[in-house]
């Protein structure tokens, strides 16, 4: 680590940690009006004649040399509760319609024609918030962390509405300053508005961005400047109650129907504008949307994001320490088949350089299986260093209480406990062509052992042309960690990655270039046990459609057994050695077509000298604005020795949305997959009657081998409300 951190000084000697924000010239004067302002899409009242208006916006793509083409005009004002804007987008061409998938939340940003609100308010190019709508009106909000990365599963209450003309579109909208996380007294907050016509088609923002990063890059915002402190939010408590009644049946093992009656509660308490305490009691989840399966043909356990709404908000500082295959922290592993007592959060900044997250989660017994109640308790302290980086500190500490496996004879045995200590630095440069990250963990458990650390670091260099990346990692025989996805433990991996784009003057192409990486897996004598080195060729046209050809060379060595197929018809030794080579295409339509697709395939080898053939395709269509169909289908062609012979696999998973209204929604998603020989039935209607209020009914079902054979069934009603 030491080395890596003067490697690290070195290289940022010549690149000035500490220097002036790259677009400070940028700046936008923001004054209170003592008017009136209705959200209606008309922006005819007299608050909107302020003095200052961001416009000549800079295009991102597809290229970044020139202004923007599509015209963009933004104001923006405030009172004592509310943040106000206003956008006028004009269409580059009178009486065209605009492109969306339909009204529906949060919504694909490259498939919509959109407007976006890219807010830092404490102005530390690091972490912010994210606001928009598409041009039908459905709303985008979200977490900007680590600069340029965004969460949309986090939802506020705020209001907009859009209107539209023969030659432009107009949004509108109040953003309560009890909705953002802000320090009293700071009067300079980062800022940038950003557009995409996908007609166009045209990417644009207000303050310059490069193209090689994504248009939430708060190295890249402007200057919000306040002609007075914004006002204090004042008490800022939000109770979410809800209340529930379900039924559901098991008629595989042929059980009554039970009847599900609950209630519960979310609080949200501001301590500071810029500190919430989140709790929770009975918390249910069941309105949340179903996980989109994949045919499961790895040998270690597959990642799913978390989307519960409680554990959300100022996500980054607990999910984003570590890998994407080293998390010490993982929410998921919180009440998984376990009901969750009650739960606090406290998170978010403490100054301009400090932001603390800490929880603690309790969990019930469940006798059926002997698994005690348990509490989950973490805490994330970060510091910023230099420009733009930061340090990281957190604690995960598993606990079960009361426990004695000696009360449980017969039932599966658990730890006392699981702890993990760890220590991060992440690295950005101020005009962010420079990221990376250097990690220690250690777990701690009721035995004793050693080789339980964890040590991992990268460093990549982003240019418009380059791509320079180098990651290492060891993971220890011996390092657990319960609350945590660590999929593999005991080895050395390297992954070296260089890419390089041409960017031609003329023509239907927009860029192209190659892509070389290797991953290397090696035990602890540097034995190696996996490779995969790969070689993609891109295409990006201009119209925004992209084709990619690409082949790899694969060799795994087994660590344990392993069935190829994942069906249980038999597996391969611990020790066998297996390579083959692949090859495969992708390509992804223009996205500003009603009908949009996408395909990719790969044939090659596989394990015990069989063959793979993947075909996989995604098609929609959209009724604008209120309809949208897609279908997603995966199929597998294996062939391998006995006992497996040849086999076929399907995973198809056709999906309706309806959005009546930016208010009113219906969702149904099927998924047919005869690897786990299921076939999913998923409705869910929402009505969102209030702002971050709602009814829920869903439905779902279960059939496997026909469409006859009802495994199990469950109706759920839910109702939310959001009170101030």
């Amino acid at each position: 680590m030491r080395y890596l951190f003067l490697f690290i000084l070195c290289i940022f000697s010549g690149t000035q940690l500490y220097s002036q924000k790259i677009n400070s010239a940028y700046k936008l004067h923001i004054s209170e009006t003592k008017l009136p302002i209705v959200i209606d899409g008309f922006i005819d009242e007299e608050a909107w004649n302020v003095r200052d208006s961001a416009a000549n916006f800079f295009m991102v793509s597809p290229m970044d040399t020139s202004y923007a083409q599509v015209r963009t005009t933004v104001r923006m004002t405030y009172d004592q509760h509310n943040l106000y804007i206003s956008a006028i987008c004009y269409e580059p061409k009178p009486n065209t319609n605009y492109a969306v998938e339909s009204l529906r939340r949060d919504f694909s940003y490259t498939k919509n024609d959109n407007f976006l609100l890219i807010v830092d308010p404490f102005d530390d190019q690091t972490n912010g918030f994210t606001f928009g709508v598409n041009a039908a009106g459905a709303q985008w909000d979200g977490l900007i962390f680590n600069s340029n990365g965004y969460d949309l599963s986090w939802d506020n209450k705020w209001y907009s509405e859009v209107k539209h003309y023969a030659d432009r579109w107009v949004f509108e909208a109040a953003i309560p300053f009890k909705s953002i996380r802000y320090k009293k007294g700071i009067q300079n907050w980062g800022i940038n508005f950003a557009r995409l016509d996908i007609k166009a088609p045209e990417k644009s923002a207000w303050a310059k961005i490069p193209r090689q990063f994504n248009v939430a890059s708060l190295a890249y915002t402007g200057n919000l400047i306040w002609d007075n402190p914004p006002p204090e939010a004042g008490t800022n408590i939000s109770v979410i109650p809800y209340v529930l009644g379900g039924l559901t049946k098991d008629y595989e093992n042929n059980t009554s129907t039970k009847f599900k009656r609950d209630i519960g509660a979310d609080a949200k308490i501001g301590i500071t504008s810029s500190l919430n305490l989140d709790l929770t009691v009975n918390p249910d989840f069941s309105q949340i949307e179903v996980d989109k399966q994949v045919t499961n043909l790895d040998r270690f356990e597959l990642f799913f994001p978390e989307r519960r709404q409680f554990f959300l908000e100022n996500a980054d500082l607990f999910a984003n320490f570590g890998y994407s295959t080293i998390r010490p922290f993982f929410s998921r592993r919180i009440g998984l088949g376990v009901p969750i007592e009650f739960g606090a959060r406290l998170s978010g900044s403490l100054n301009k350089k400090w932001r603390i997250g800490a929880m603690d989660m309790q969990t019930k017994s469940m006798d059926e299986t002997g698994l005690p109640a348990q509490n989950f308790a973490v805490l994330a302290l970060q510091r910023r260093v230099f420009s733009r980086s930061n340090i990281r500190f957190m604690f995960v500490n598993k606990q079960s209480l009361n426990y004695d496996p000696a009360m449980h004879p017969g039932k599966p045995a658990y730890n006392a406990f699981n702890r993990n200590v760890g220590l991060e630095y992440n690295l950005a440069s101020t005009n962010n062509l420079w990221t990376g990250k250097s990690m220690f963990v250690k777990s701690f458990g009721p035995v004793k052992n050693s080789d339980d650390l964890v040590h991992a670091a990268n460093l990549q260099y982003s240019s418009k042309k380059w791509l320079l990346s180098w990651q290492h990692e060891y993971v220890g025989e011996n390092y657990t960690a319960e609350v945590g996805y660590v999929p593999r433990i005991n080895y050395i991996k390297l992954n070296p990655k260089i890419s390089y784009l041409f960017f031609p003057k003329a023509g239907k192409i927009l860029n192209h270039g190659p892509i070389l990486s290797s991953t290397l897996y090696f035990n602890k004598s540097f034995s190696q046990t996996d490779n995969e080195t790969s070689f993609n060729y891109k295409f990006t046209h201009r119209n925004q459609s992209t084709f990619e050809v690409w082949t790899s060379d694969n060799f795994i060595r087994l660590l344990r057994p392993f069935d190829p197929i994942n069906t249980g018809k038999g597996s391969l030794s611990t020790g066998t050695e297996h390579s083959w080579n692949t090859w495969g295409a992708n390509y992804f339509s223009k996205p500003q077509k009603l009908y949009t697709y996408s395909f990719s395939g790969q044939y090659g080898g596989y394990f015990a000298d069989g063959t793979r053939l993947n075909l996989t395709a995604d098609l929609g269509y959209r009724f604008q604005p209120y309809v949208n169909i897609a279908m997603s289908t995966s199929y597998n062609h294996i062939v391998l020795p006995q006992p497996w012979g040849t086999t076929n696999l399907w995973l198809v998973g056709p999906r309706t949305d309806v959005t009546f209204s930016n208010k009113l929604f219906f969702t149904t998603f099927i998924q047919y997959n005869n690897q786990q020989k299921n076939l999913n039935v998923n409705t869910r209607f929402q009505w969102r009657y209030k702002p971050a209020s709602d009814l829920f009914l869903v439905f779902t079902d279960n059939y496997y081998p026909s469409p006859f054979a009802i495994r199990n069934r469950a109706l759920v009603l839910k109702f939310t409300y959001w009170w101030n």
